[in-house]
């Protein structure tokens, strides 16, 4: 009797775990993307983002060290932290520059897109699911919310216009990132991943901030300091452990739901905490996106459900 019970309050207590993962993982998706340009407030941008990785490096080495006494440096380890230094390097760069010219919800919406992307370039490259069908038709939706995104640009200036190109090449290298994760046969702790991303990454970062930054900044706001280390603890770690635990415990389909949350509620918060405007241009195309994921996601589900009612 005892050894029920015990196993259903362990049972209770996986679902509150999953339930706070969760839930963390929306709300530091939704809120990262303003504390990117809290993060560049009075400083370079290359200052908020390579400050940003060193706090993350540092945290996740030590934690690795603690729990596992040692990183895995094999042959298939290193092109695993290559992998991943991709998207730290090549998709955080683009963002934080980007960022200085759109509005942090936008980052968000157009961040977005990166199941629909990364879903095409896994079926083009390791052969993963079918891209047809429905799949096709949200990634049409997804470009023409886009495209609707980049007319509005005509209104506000060309540096508007560069700002979502950086995002968007940004998504192009995270997906990247994800699906040459995935063809190295190698399986790693989500922890030890992340630390060997970052070590791998940070002399790129460092290399980068000597050659175009004008040097470091004489003083540093205390919002830019608080938001550069929340990103550092809290988005760069916490918020990759936490995902990585519910990809392993939850269907991927309802992971995936976070993707159609957080563009909406970082566009709020965007608007209530950093006076962020949003144009009739900016809301129909971000309608198009969430179209697009969620067709992506689960058209094809509809689609058949729908054909047996008729």
């Amino acid at each position: 009797m005892s050894e029920t019970v015990t196993r259903q309050v362990a049972a209770q207590g996986n679902k509150w775990l999953l339930f706070l993962a969760y839930l963390a993982v929306v709300l530091i998706w939704s809120t990262t993307p303003i504390a990117i340009k809290w993060s560049s407030d009075g400083v370079s941008f290359l200052f908020g983002v390579a400050l940003r990785m060193f706090i993350g490096m540092c945290l996740a080495s030590v934690l690795v060290l603690l729990l596992y006494r040692k990183i895995i440096f094999n042959r298939n380890a290193s092109k695993v932290y290559m992998a991943a230094a991709l998207a730290l390097y090549g998709g955080m760069m683009p963002v934080y520059w980007g960022a200085q010219y759109i509005p942090s919800g936008l980052v968000s919406v157009i961040f977005g897109i990166t199941p629909i992307v990364t879903g095409y370039l896994a079926w083009r490259y390791i052969h993963e699911s079918s891209f047809h069908g429905m799949k096709i038709l949200g990634a049409v939706a997804g470009i023409v919310g886009l495209a609707v995104i980049f007319i509005d640009s005509r209104g506000v200036g060309e540096h508007y216009f560069y700002g979502v190109a950086a995002v968007l090449l940004a998504v192009l290298l995270h997906s990247s990132s994800a699906v040459w994760v995935k063809s190295i046969p190698c399986e790693l702790p989500p922890l030890m991943l992340v630390a060997g991303g970052l070590l791998y990454s940070m002399p790129l970062f460092m290399v980068s901030y000597l050659l175009l930054s004008p040097g470091l900044p004489e003083a540093v706001p205390v919002r830019t300091l608080i938001s550069i280390t929340y990103l550092g603890v809290v988005g760069s770690v916490l918020g990759f452990v936490c995902y990585y635990y519910l990809l392993r415990h939850l269907q991927t389909s309802t992971v995936a739901l976070i993707t159609l949350i957080t563009p909406v509620t970082a566009l709020w918060i965007g608007y209530f905490f950093n006076n962020e405007s949003m144009s009739l241009h900016m809301y129909v195309g971000t309608c198009f996106v969430l179209l697009g994921l969620g067709l992506h996601q689960w058209g094809a589900t509809l689609y058949r459900l729908l054909c047996r009612k008729l």
